[in-house]
């Protein structure tokens, strides 16, 4: 979930799914909830793996046929990111 999909329906629904929501309530908000600060920084951070990922083509087009190989290269680019 994102801040765009904090509503009262919305989150209803991801705790009858047994999902823990983590999203911050807006400001403007008239009764806002507590939430898990930690733990939203954490969906941040493997957010923002994500969108580095996608910054390689090979990975963000899928070239590879095989699993293996689309696998190999995901590793491949994670170990590039984390020597940067």
């Amino acid at each position: 979930m994102d801040r765009a999909y904090e509503g009262n329906e919305t989150r209803r629904l991801a705790v009858d799914l047994g999902y823990l929501p983590v999203v911050p309530p807006i400001s403007t908000r008239v009764d806002p909830w507590e939430y898990d600060r930690e733990l939203y920084k954490r969906r941040n951070e493997v957010e923002r793996v994500f969108r580095r990922l996608k910054g390689y083509r090979r990975v963000f087009t899928r070239f590879d046929k095989l699993d293996v190989m689309f696998a190999a290269f995901v590793v491949v680019a994670l170990i590039i990111e984390a020597l940067r």
